[in-house]
């Protein structure tokens, strides 16, 4: 399973980039509005930060409300970066948003089908030529439902109907979503760093940390 970091704010990319993890950044208008900057200017510099990541999400705006609508926002968004083949248009999941997949996955452009929350929807997605499908897990969650179980279904469905789009596990809200995603058959876990940073900790590798050093410090004495 492949990390994507869920952010927009670049020194988090690249402290992800730089430990070797990151294959791509998902990102979207109110995560750049929060850093104060202008949209594009935002995603054209995570490329520039982290050349080499599969994948950088660009994300069309709600108020487009039509696949035109889309498509027109899209057409400009793939112009980023000098139309660096590694952005990835957005778009929601509904009829617009699959149109408009189905016609950018046709021209060639990566495309994320996002907010999936059955089976049904990952399948359109699928067959609208998705390069990746995103289903968020922690919001089904909240309403006491398995975002695991809906994954690990998708997962099944793709391998009995040898579909290509990935699977991202969006909406991860601990370390125990990670281990269970990535047993379910995710392609990729896209996460805010701070769980990035939380996967790195357990209570007996500090403790052998500290008896190392001490026992190096004892030894050099």
């Amino acid at each position: 399973m492949k990390f994507f970091v869920d952010t927009a704010n670049l020194e988090d990319i690249k402290r992800a980039n730089k430990i070797g993890i990151l294959a791509g950044v998902t990102t979207n208008p109110s995560l750049v509005a929060k850093e104060g900057v202008k949209f594009e200017d935002r995603v054209e510099a995570i490329c520039q930060a982290a050349p080499k990541l599969e994948s950088v999400s660009a994300e069309v705006t709600p108020d487009a409300l039509t696949a035109e609508d889309m498509i027109a926002q899209a057409e400009e968004l793939i112009k980023i970066n000098d139309g660096d083949e590694k952005i990835t248009i957005k778009v929601p999941m509904n009829l617009a948003g699959l149109e408009a997949c189905r016609y950018l996955t046709e021209k060639g452009v990566k495309v994320n089908v996002t907010l999936i929350f059955t089976v049904n929807q990952a399948l359109l997605a699928a067959r609208a030529g998705a390069t990746y499908v995103s289903p968020f897990l922690g919001r089904l969650d909240d309403i006491s439902e398995d975002g695991v179980q809906l994954l690990e279904k998708i997962a099944e469905l793709f391998r009995l109907h040898q579909l290509d789009s990935q699977i991202i596990a969006a909406s991860v809200r601990h370390p125990d979503h990670i281990t269970r995603v990535a047993m379910a058959g995710a392609d990729i876990a896209t996460v805010p760093f701070k769980l990035i940073d939380q996967l790195t900790k357990h209570p007996l590798t500090d403790q052998g940390i500290d008896k190392f050093a001490a026992d190096w410090q004892n030894a050099i004495k």
